[in-house]
């Protein structure tokens, strides 16, 4: 016969014994402890912690993954005395908990655990430097009760007892992320929740089951031109009105917010694209812009930190191993394609563009090896390297860009083209306009004839060279973005050697045109001051004619001596913040990776 106790939480079942003659032989009690014990994230990433989802103790891309989510806590909760909330190992502010990943240890079972059984919740060394985990406690009684938030697992403690509640409970955790994925560190972590059982004296106690759940940190997310913009920001300095008044008037008709960046804080440091990149962090439960400093820290290096870290607007940089940083270390040399599918394969997060030496160059100048590390561990982006050492300051932006498109695929590449300059030169002087001059009318800046430009064979096999470099390069964009010659513009810009460094590199011949700022269907052009013809300088009626058929509107800003006489353009003097995409980076398929 057996009889099982009427006692709630009992757990018991007796167990009695009869003889033939139903006398009782003995009786016994069978103590029945079961316990459920689950440690739940959103491994379906729809923003809901779900109960023991199967798959939460792995990883998997795409839209038919699973594996939840880890932002890296890399914004500031407060204004005054700011610093990253990563850097403190409390949550002060309960605003923080929202940077985080909410993990739930939910259990049903008895009100107590036998003698001597133990829940331990524990990381490894590795992922010990790259998260904290907070656990929820009450504190107080009634109305009086509030809610504390104490540091649970971190790189001094790798393990710890969680309480054990009894019935059917529930505690929250907080997950912190405090790195980006890296070289030796694919993103990925791990954490443990596992019962032990004790043995006996002098035995080491055994663990007799283990939950685990795996989170994958966010990438830092570049946005494209063809973005939509929420802010552009430039610097004022003793010598930019001309160049300030344009792009006030450019930004104010686009519809966007213009942040002006003084001269108390830039110290005379105008190229904000060489000091920034704009990007965003994204998981199911939250969202927010995160600002990549550069390693080039010129007079510009305090406007990032100080400027834009807050509450959510996060902060990340990269510090060269080595002192010494060279101009490829800019950040307008680093940019990022529109989505795009190569040879069936999609980057609906686009592709990011750097600059380096040509691969085979013995000598040359490369973007620094903590900055290209950090860029290919983000995975979602997978970087592209374009030759652009030929450049006295080496910028991907010196020679490309790209604006979006109504047709094809979106957007248009647009690259400097030598060849399409000489071939506009060559047409004016077949239609009588070889006496048009350059620089007509520019203050201390000699005019110059188109006829002297065509007659000087020194300047034609200076850009016979440059038009090989970006013919090369040319090459590279087809190939790595998936491009038809029907997706490039080429545009009509001439360059010159000039010696740096015992060595002969390129410089834009007049304004830059490539060089210019995207706000949707507006574009701000480095004016270039081109032969007049009919009243109108002839280079601007060409970019026009090029662009205006894609729905786009051409304004030229003035910045020749304040920013083109010093080796730059509009894009280099400023800088745009953009809204992030709508796709949802975990569903990209990188298995392969």
């Amino acid at each position: 016969m057996t009889a099982a106790s009427e006692e709630e939480n009992d757990n018991k079942l007796s167990v009695w014994y009869y003889g033939e003659d139903k006398e009782v032989l003995g009786k016994a009690v069978l103590h029945l402890t079961a316990v459920e014990i689950s440690l739940d994230v959103d491994a379906d990433r729809d923003g809901i912690v779900e109960k023991n989802n199967p798959n939460k103790g792995s990883w998997k891309w795409g839209p038919d993954g699973h594996g939840a989510v880890l932002l890296v806590n890399c914004d500031s909760e407060t204004s005054k005395w700011k610093r990253p909330d990563l850097q403190q190992n409390y949550i002060s502010n309960e605003s923080d908990l929202k940077d985080m990943t909410k993990m739930v240890l939910r259990t049903n079972g008895p009100t107590e655990l036998p003698e001597g059984y133990r829940l331990i919740m524990y990381i490894s060394q590795g992922d010990s430097e790259r998260i904290r985990v907070y656990r929820s406690t009450y504190r107080g009684e009634g109305k009086g009760k509030w809610e504390k938030y104490p540091l649970l697992l971190s790189a001094r403690a790798l393990s710890q007892e969680v309480l054990y509640l009894g019935k059917e409970a529930e505690t929250n955790f907080y997950v912190e992320g405090l790195q980006f994925a890296d070289k030796g560190f694919d993103g990925l972590i791990t954490i443990n929740l596992s019962l032990f059982e004790p043995i006996g004296p002098g035995i080491p106690e055994r663990p007799i089951f283990t939950d685990t759940v795996v989170l994958r940190v966010s990438p830092w997310i570049m946005t494209p031109n063809t973005l939509n913009p929420i802010e552009v920001y430039v610097c004022s300095t003793d010598d930019n009105n001309q160049f300030l008044r344009g792009m006030r008037s450019l930004v104010a008709r686009s519809g966007y917010r213009l942040k002006i960046c003084h001269e108390y804080m830039n110290r005379g440091d105008r190229w904000m694209q060489d000091e920034m990149e704009f990007g965003f962090v994204d998981s199911p439960h939250k969202q927010f812009p995160v600002v990549l400093d550069s390693p080039r820290d010129g007079c510009l290096v305090d406007f990032p930190y100080y400027e834009l870290l807050g509450p959510d607007f996060g902060y990340v940089t990269r510090e060269a191993h080595k002192r010494e940083v060279n101009t490829l270390d800019s950040f307008g040399n680093l940019e990022v394609s529109p989505p795009v599918t190569v040879r069936g394969k999609s980057y609906p997060l686009g592709r990011i563009i750097i600059g380096v030496a040509f691969p085979i160059a013995t000598q040359g100048r490369n973007m620094t090896q903590v900055v290209q590390d950090f860029l290919w561990a983000q995975k979602v982006q997978d970087p592209i390297a374009l030759f652009s050492d030929w450049l006295c300051v080496g910028h991907v932006d010196e020679f490309l860009s790209f604006v979006p498109a109504r047709d094809r695929k979106g957007f248009r590449l647009l690259l400097a083209s030598p060849d399409a300059g000489y071939k506009l030169f060559r047409r004016l002087q077949k239609e009588g306009y070889g006496q048009s001059e350059l620089f007509d009318g520019l203050k201390d800046e000699k005019p110059i004839p188109v006829d002297e430009i065509l007659e000087d064979e020194v300047l034609r096999d200076q850009n016979n060279y440059v038009q090989s470099c970006i013919d090369w390069n040319r090459d590279v964009l087809k190939r790595e973005l998936g491009l038809d010659e029907g997706d490039i513009i080429d545009l009509p810009i001439l360059f010159k050697l000039v010696e740096i460094d015992q060595a002969m590199r390129a410089v834009a011949y007049y304004p830059d045109m490539v060089n210019m700022i995207v706000l949707g269907k507006n574009l701000g052009i480095p004016k270039p001051f081109g032969p007049i013809v009919k009243r109108r300088c002839a280079l601007e009626t060409e970019m026009c004619n090029l662009l205006e058929p894609l729905g786009l509107n051409c304004t030229f800003i003035d910045d020749f001596t304040s920013y083109h006489q010093l080796q730059g353009e509009v894009h280099c003097g400023s800088n745009v913040r953009r809204e992030p995409f709508d796709f949802k980076w975990w569903n990209m398929v990188l298995d392969e990776i």
